[in-house]
């Protein structure tokens, strides 16, 4: 384990990652994303779970009350309080093949992707201990507004569904991470950065608050107009 991945899994939480085996909170989603997609308000508000050392996503309040999604790498559902499925896809991935950025989505698609995303968000920096995941140190970056931050680069296996296998992550002096570049190959490779605010211990883990993404230029800089997407948390039990 490198210098650097060592520091940020400990101000994180440390062992307390192995500890648990989910994480619940309630959602808050806002930005032009959703509505590009052609999927406003269905997954904007309500709980999601994630497991911690398996790739699982719960939506709940997904296009409606009594419905949740339930993701994995391999099949992503739709399905109603008493369990039974409302829909379902199997190897959703190959159902972007073709897509550029304003391509309109299904609600499995959305479930997919916020399925993954929530996942990736929520379970890092525990998620670059998993089997399979290669981490590199990259040195420093200086933000437009100063701040100096070191790079660590996250490589994921094909047996990972996120945004992209190679996503470059940002700490502070302390390990605290603060933002990831990605492209969302999903979404036509749109390059992004996501920043990450309001870094708050749940039950001995640290995790932000609120993130805004946006698209990132040439230089590796944020647009900051429009917003791409937000994403607040909040009411995070660990368990």
């Amino acid at each position: 384990m490198s210098t650097l991945l060592a520091k940020i899994i400990d101000v994180h939480g440390g062992t307390g990652w192995s500890q648990a085996e989910r994480i619940t909170a309630t959602r808050h989603f806002g930005g032009a994303f959703w509505a590009l997609k052609g999927v406003p308000g269905i997954a904007d508000e309500g709980q999601f779970t994630v497991d911690l050392n398996r790739e699982h996503t719960q939506l709940h309040n997904f296009g409606g009350e009594g419905l949740h999604t339930d993701f994995t790498p391999t099949r992503v559902a739709i399905v109603r309080a008493d369990g039974s499925i409302v829909e379902e896809l199997t190897d959703p991935r190959a159902s972007f093949e073709g897509h550029v950025l304003t391509t309109p989505w299904t609600p499995l698609q959305l479930a997919y992707f916020t399925g993954y995303a929530m996942w990736t968000y929520n379970t890092e920096p525990h998620s670059f201990t998993l089997p399979g995941v290669v981490t590199e140190e990259l040195g420093p970056w200086t933000e437009e507004d100063g701040q100096v931050w070191d790079r660590l680069q996250v490589t994921y296996p094909g047996t990972i569904a996120t945004h992209t296998p190679i996503q470059v992550l940002y700490a502070d002096r302390d390990g605290v991470l603060h933002r990831r570049d990605y492209s969302v190959d999903v979404a036509g490779g749109s390059p992004s950065v996501e920043y990450m605010t309001e870094q708050t211990v749940f039950d001995g883990l640290l995790l932000p608050k609120h993130r805004e993404i946006y698209v990132r230029d040439e230089n590796g800089h944020a647009q900051r107009e429009p917003l791409i997407v937000s994403i607040d948390i909040d009411d995070v039990s660990v368990g």
